[in-house]
């Protein structure tokens, strides 16, 4: 693959930001990945060929029916017996081989909706760091219209390989029993070109790849314009993105372009040369009927298989490109099966804790960790300890980039430290099954995403059913009923491309209701209230301290007020923690919290 410039990726982090490339992984073996992919439909592929070839076969029969007929008539013979078992041979023929053309295109599709299910669920389980490497919109590419190359490669090279080849072999018998001399023209047809089909068909793969990567890139610039699509438009800065996605759709043109000249080589050499074999056979076939070596019968016999025989070499080498086509798919869409995921272990959801009885809050805590986002780089933690017990509200604050929501990525394993050890409940959560560690923590993160789709499916994701009962407790605790009463369809209400139908703070809340459905043992809110007025604050503020007293509460703050009913204040500066205690403690000890605390709103 060629390997993109480099480009800057925004973390979910404090600000933390970083140039890297792309991973570029060892290339990939497209023909053997395109044979894993039709292996699990060789059943159904070898039906459909089989099939093609009887249909195949009746066509080659035609001209020795063709040429019987002739016979007749040439001697006066009635000739409708031929030309009944002539019209029979057509039509089953193309009956069978439009039956094979069938089976093989379900197959293809069946090859297709496995690759997209298995690459679909790959790209849900690739760890964080893998995707933050990785351009989305090329992801989505390779599951998108990688795939569909499989479907337009799978048929015809399968069919190519073994109809193609089986049916092209015996012609050639045919004819040599026609005429030995006329054949040895028509095979040095054939050894041209396979010559041409040897030289060109790996440029074809080639030129198919580039442009499937460049088609790649036009997704990943559509996909970042339209990721900060306000951003954008409030910039000005429409031209600008219009002009990168030209240069992107340009560079896929001239791939493309490159892709087409090639294939465009082989099938006007192997036209060509076959219209040349055509004319060569027919000047050689009248001077030997001239000569009576044959008779006239046998020559339109032997042009008759010559006919069939042009498509077939054409299929061929159809085949043949096809075949690298697909492989270059497969090897882009291996590549992604290849990147590193998750160990989940069994997929589910979070079981809600039955009404009335409330989970046992977690205890976390940070033995001498030290962390970077990729080699190299400076370390976001150096040597980070602290330790919260179950129950109680934690904020952490301290100066843009400290390593505060690092601290909460580390926690859910979204990363490991390089160093020391991040511990839940005691034990270190790299031991914890990934399912059961996330099933017990509620995460709000700064920017508070919700996804396309009704409110209600936002609220319960990854908690299944829940009673109307419950959401309506956490659509309470939230200060979201009103928000759902003046929808539509209330919580059924579509909320549109990341909740685009709702306000800054609705999303936000809509995140927090969301955590608190799952009656979490450790709540992470990453700065949850930030884009809400002071009322909904007052209010979120109330439902955190409730839920603090049940539950281990852990907050990255930006507002005095959150700060001051903490139980304790964990503050981080350059990666450390340098000071832990209450409000009124820190005040009095610790210089960077009452810098900090004068200016009466602590920075994000």
């Amino acid at each position: 693959m060629t390997q993109a410039p480099p480009v800057e990726i925004r973390r979910a982090s404090d600000d933390d930001r970083v140039t890297a490339r792309p991973d570029d992984p060892p290339r990939t073996n497209g023909h053997r990945a395109l044979l894993s992919h039709l292996r699990p439909q060789r059943t159904r592929m070898l039906a459909g060929v089989l099939l093609g070839l009887l249909g195949s076969l009746m066509g080659l029969a035609q001209p020795l029916a063709a040429k019987h007929v002739m016979d007749d008539m040439g001697r006066g013979q009635p000739a409708a017996g031929p030309v009944v078992a002539l019209s029979a041979l057509v039509v089953a023929g193309g009956i069978l081989a439009g039956l094979g053309h069938y089976v093989l295109d379900r197959s293809a599709e069946a090859v297709v909706c496995a690759a997209r299910r298995r690459l679909t669920d790959r790209l849900l389980r690739l760890r964080v760091p893998v995707v933050e490497r990785t351009e989305p919109g090329d992801l989505i590419a390779r599951a998108t219209s990688d795939t569909a190359l499989l479907r337009q490669s799978a048929p015809q090279a399968v069919s190519a390989a073994v109809t193609g080849t089986l049916i092209t072999a015996a012609t050639v018998v045919m004819m040599g029993l026609l005429d030995a001399v006329l054949l040895g023209v028509t095979l040095a047809v054939i050894a041209f070109v396979g010559v041409v089909v040897a030289v060109v068909s790996p440029r074809i793969g080639r030129a198919t790849r580039h442009t499937q990567e460049a088609v790649g890139r036009i997704g990943a610039a559509l996909e970042r314009a339209l990721g900060a699509f306000r951003t954008l438009k409030a910039s000005g800065a429409e031209q600008r993105e219009a002009a990168v996605l030209h240069r992107a759709a340009e560079h896929a043109r001239r791939t493309g372009v490159r892709a087409a000249a090639w294939e465009a080589v082989s099938a006007t050499v192997s036209a060509v040369v076959v219209q040349i074999c055509f004319l060569v056979v027919l000047g050689v076939g009248g001077a030997r009927v001239t000569s009576g070596a044959i008779g006239v019968s046998t020559l339109v016999a032997f042009l008759l298989y010559l006919f069939a025989l042009a498509p077939r070499i054409g299929q061929l080498v159809d085949g043949v490109g096809q075949f690298q086509i697909g492989s270059a798919a497969a090897a882009r869409i291996r590549e992604v099966e290849e990147l590193e995921v998750e160990d989940v272990g069994v997929p589910g959801v979070a079981a809600l804790a039955p009404p009335g009885q409330e989970p046992l809050p977690a205890t976390v805590a940070f033995h001498e960790v030290r962390f970077a986002y990729r080699p190299g780089l400076p370390d976001v933690h150096r040597r980070v300890s602290f330790t919260v017990p179950g129950c109680g509200l934690t904020a952490f604050v301290g100066p843009s980039g400290a390593g505060k929501t690092t601290a909460f990525s580390l926690i859910e394993r979204f990363y490991e430290p390089d160093a020391g050890r991040v511990s839940l409940d005691g034990k270190d959560v790299r031991e914890w099954p990934l399912a059961e560690l996330r099933a017990n923590i509620g995460y709000v993160e700064q920017d508070s995403p919700v996804l396309a789709g009704t409110l209600r499916d936002n609220l319960t994701l990854g908690v299944g059913e829940a009673t109307a009962d419950q959401l309506h407790h956490v659509l309470r605790l939230a200060r979201l009923e009103g928000v759902a009463d003046r929808l539509p369809q209330g919580l059924d209400t579509d909320v549109g491309h990341r909740g685009c139908r709702l306000s800054g703070g609705e999303r936000q809340r809509v995140a927090i209701a969301r955590a608190l459905l799952r009656r979490p043992r450790l709540l992470l809110l990453d700065e949850a209230t930030s884009q809400l007025d002071a009322a909904n604050e007052a209010a979120l503020r109330d439902t955190v301290a409730d839920a603090a007293r049940t539950t281990t509460v852990l907050v990255v703050a930006h507002r005095l007020s959150t700060v001051t009913t903490a139980d304790r204040i964990v503050v981080m500066e350059a990666g450390c923690v340098r000071a832990v205690g209450t409000h009124a403690q820190l005040l009095a000890r610790d210089s960077l919290y009452r810098e900090l605390a004068t200016t009466q709103l602590l920075h994000r």
